[in-house]
């Protein structure tokens, strides 16, 4: 369910029983695939444990009939027990090699489990960090994302009940095939007081997946409340707000109707239990009433009968692990098909670009006839543009609110590729070029910017090659006036900015800006894009960042975004936009002398 109460569309919602059931093996086929590739050796000790575990079950089954025979004969005691220690100590030794088997099959599980669960987790958030930035913001792209993580969790599972499947399984034939030579037709009436467990399970496992599904949405949405509730940078706005009691009855909602759904289901699953309990209890009666008229009627022998139960009790045993450990299987594999689904869609979502790079410094962007719209909205965010951007000139953009100035920036970058139109570098169309070498090129600060909890050095240098050289590092630091305040912290550069995760020091709204400047500064791009980089700053910080822009100005492009429109002074042209045209461009003093917006929002400003 959406936020806006329209039910998504469960990408497995009409698919039926059987075909889910036949989508187990390639679940199983692509889990065996990558723990493979993790740990040969260890998934190969797992399986040689598991066929071992198999062989000898049957082997202790087997030495347990032999055993029989001479213990429930009629020969002295001393007698009986020499003819059936042979066939005891090798059921000694194979209940030994079942166990040994064990321990090492669950060291090889254990070896398999926290590589297979950090590489579907990494595969996962590569995904995310890979796909076009236009998917953050498409219908049902965050609900897939959270139904995805689920995959994740459920991929440890995965490996366990694989594990118990194939041993039960191997075990369940090795005890069948000792029952089907004691007594052929003891083995469908198990099979048949086992499986109605089975399919049970398998039915209950689709009804739980269905109200995850359900609850998607209103999990993410209350995931996402939760955060913004309890983090502390804004405790000071919900309290001082009166926004406690708001966001308590919101969160309460969203976990009530969650858990409506859940207790909604448990009627059905209660009937789908009993119904499957019923069936399988009536078969087991029978199989054990069978067992007893054989005994009884002397069909036969008493040593034999003696081992069929313990076959039989083994046989139930494995079947009833099989079942159980199948249905989970089944019950994981729904939700490693939403995880394959989503990273389907990612891949399909990934950037399509060439491989063409710039070659030296960028002298010129283009954006020729450029048209951009968001996926869902009904007017374009940039309608129809052409600006030329030269090396050694400042550009500052703007225009109200949702005039386009951010999305702007973000087709000059080329994060946003245009629906027409081109975006061009020294004559290289962005669509055509590496992303990785255009952004090596860029520094961006956008209006929001991360809060690394890092130490001071790494939230400068982030992205750039591991260095130890600090001079560049203060360099960028006195470039936006930040060396006095970055001396007093305990560690100076070695200082941590992370109070709330692992405690440290912390900063001012104003010095994390100036620091996410500092970053921009210390990669030197041939493009630097400032979106509103002096909202939070006092007027000496604002005044530092620019002084700086204009004394680096002469071997980079720079754009700037901002309201202030003081600041504009300092660039060399001023363009103006307004619904995604640019309505006017010129300096400073012409734009403020004519009769346009540039004017009416200077005055605006200037009579406060």
């Amino acid at each position: 369910m959406t936020f806006t109460g329209h039910w998504g569309k469960n990408p497995l919602g009409g698919v039926s029983f059987w075909a889910l059931c036949a989508r187990l093996p390639s679940v199983l086929g692509k889990t065996a695939r990558m723990t493979w590739l993790i740990d040969r050796r260890a998934v190969t000790l797992l399986l040689s444990c598991q066929i071992l575990t198999g062989l000898a079950s049957g082997l202790l089954l087997t030495a347990t009939a032999h055993a029989m025979r001479p213990l429930v004969g009629t020969a002295p005691v001393a007698d009986r027990l020499h003819s059936a220690l042979p066939a005891l100590i090798v059921a000694a030794l194979s209940s030994t090699g079942v166990r040994i088997a064990s321990a090492f099959a669950s060291y090889a599980d254990d070896r398999i489990t926290p590589g297979l669960t950090t590489a579907a987790d990494a595969a996962l958030v590569e995904a995310v960090c890979r796909v076009e930035a236009t998917a953050y913001g498409e219908d049902g792209f965050a609900d897939r994302h959270e139904a995805a993580e689920m995959g994740v969790i459920r991929t440890q599972m995965m490996v366990q009940d694989a594990r118990t499947f194939t041993a039960a399984l191997i075990r369940m034939v090795a005890a069948a095939g000792v029952l089907t030579v004691l007594k052929p037709l003891m083995l469908p009436l198990l099979l048949l007081a086992v499986l109605p467990a089975g399919l049970g399970a398998v039915l209950s496992a689709r009804v739980d997946y269905a109200t995850h599904y359900a609850n998607v949405g209103d999990r993410n949405v209350r995931g996402m409340m939760r955060w913004w509730s309890t983090e502390a940078r804004y405790g000071d706005e919900v309290r001082a707000n009166g926004m406690t009691e708001y966001l308590l009855y919101w969160y309460r909602a969203l976990s009530e109707r969650i858990d409506r759904r859940s207790l909604a289901v448990a009627p059905r699953k209660l009937r789908i239990a009993l119904a499957s309990s019923a069936l399988g209890g009536f078969f087991l009666v029978a199989t054990w009433t069978t067992l007893g008229w054989l005994a009884v009627s002397g069909r036969v022998e008493l040593a034999l009968v003696a081992t069929a139960i313990v076959a039989v009790q083994t046989v139930l045993a494995a079947l009833s692990q099989v079942v159980v450990s199948g249905a989970a299987m089944f019950h994981s594999s729904l939700y490693l098909a939403d995880m394959q689904s989503f990273l389907d869609m990612a891949a399909d979502r990934a950037p399509e670009r060439g491989e063409l790079t710039v070659s030296g410094p960028v002298r010129e962007i283009r954006l020729d006839d450029v048209v951009f719209q968001y996926p869902g909205k009904d007017e374009p965010a940039v309608d129809h543009l052409s600006l030329t951007l030269r090396r050694g000139e400042i550009v500052a953009i703007v225009g109200e609110n949702g005039s386009g100035k951010s999305t702007l920036s973000r087709l000059v970058t080329g994060i946003y590729l245009s629906d027409k139109g081109h975006v061009t570098w020294d004559g290289t169309d962005l669509a055509d070029a590496d992303p990785h070498d255009v952004w090596s090129r860029c520094g961006l600060v956008p209006q929001i910017f991360a809060q690394w909890p890092l130490r001071v050095r790494e939230n400068v240098t982030l992205g750039q090659p591991r260095t130890r050289d600090d001079e560049a590092v203060w360099a960028a630091v006195d470039a936006v006036g930040m060396r006095e305040a970055i001396e007093k912290l305990p560690g100076r550069l070695d200082a941590l900015l992370a109070r709330e995760l692992w405690g440290g020091a912390e900063l001012s709204g104003g010095q994390w800006q100036r620091l996410a400047c500092s970053r921009a500064l210390y990669r030197r791009p041939d493009l630097l894009i400032l979106d509103e980089p002096t909202s939070q700053m006092d007027a000496r910080g604002e005044h530092q960042i620019f002084e700086e822009l204009k004394a680096v100005s002469g071997d980079r492009i720079t754009l700037v975004v901002t309201h202030q429109l003081e600041n504009t002074r300092v660039a060399d042209r001023i363009v103006v936009m307004d619904h995604g045209r640019i309505t006017e461009q010129g300096t400073y003093d012409e734009l403020a002398a004519g009769n346009g917006i540039f004017a009416e929002l200077l005055a605006l400003s200037k009579d406060r």
